[in-house]
């Protein structure tokens, strides 16, 4: 899938959002551990990431060859504010009309309207693929990702109270959000 749309932040700046590439294998690497360092509301911590930056590449690589996933990035002053993406939950038959989103954002890029441009994009892109539904989870703590979600359109439909073991807070309630698209 491709993508890609400009657009301005509430601070002014301008936003390029568009297709990883490997060219960016080793930003967004770096961009993966620093977001995943700044929150205990992602899925996993900087010591737990499973890829380098070749590897970071191969899949960014995938991704924008793919016809039905996609990962899109956020750069602003050509940096790596943040990025989200789409990914099938399976191919099988009775899974294949579903797709999961995930995104992560760099602190000092929160509030300004990029998660919101970011969700809307994969939401998009996940119409353009033909899937019916667009699934997620999210720490129930992480209010304002919450308020987000639902604002756009995700409806939740279950919870799990011991969804995450945080390092720091213990266990965390995982709400289980989708939209029928």
């Amino acid at each position: 899938m491709k993508y890609m749309q400009t657009l301005t932040l509430k601070n002014g700046k301008e936003a390029v959002l568009r297709n990883g590439e490997a060219a960016d294998g080793r930003a967004i690497y770096e961009n993966f551990n620093a977001t995943h360092a700044e929150t205990d509301y992602l899925l996993s911590y900087p010591d737990e990431n499973s890829y380098d930056p070749e590897q970071e590449a191969k899949f960014l690589d995938e991704k924008a060859n793919s016809p039905n996933e996609i990962e899109i990035v956020a750069f602003v002053d050509g940096k790596v504010a943040g990025m989200a993406g789409i990914e099938a939950v399976g191919a099988k038959y009775k899974l294949k009309h579903r797709a999961e989103f995930g995104i992560s954002i760099l602190r000092e890029y929160w509030g300004l309207g990029l998660g919101k441009a970011l969700t809307n994009a994969c939401i998009q892109c996940a119409r353009e693929a033909g899937y019916a539904q667009l699934e997620l989870n999210v720490v129930a703590g992480n209010k304002r990702a919450v308020s987000l979600y639902k604002g756009v359109g995700f409806e939740e439909f279950g919870r799990n109270p011991r969804g995450f073991n945080s390092r720091t807070s213990g266990f965390q309630e995982l709400v289980y959000m989708r939209m029928e698209l």
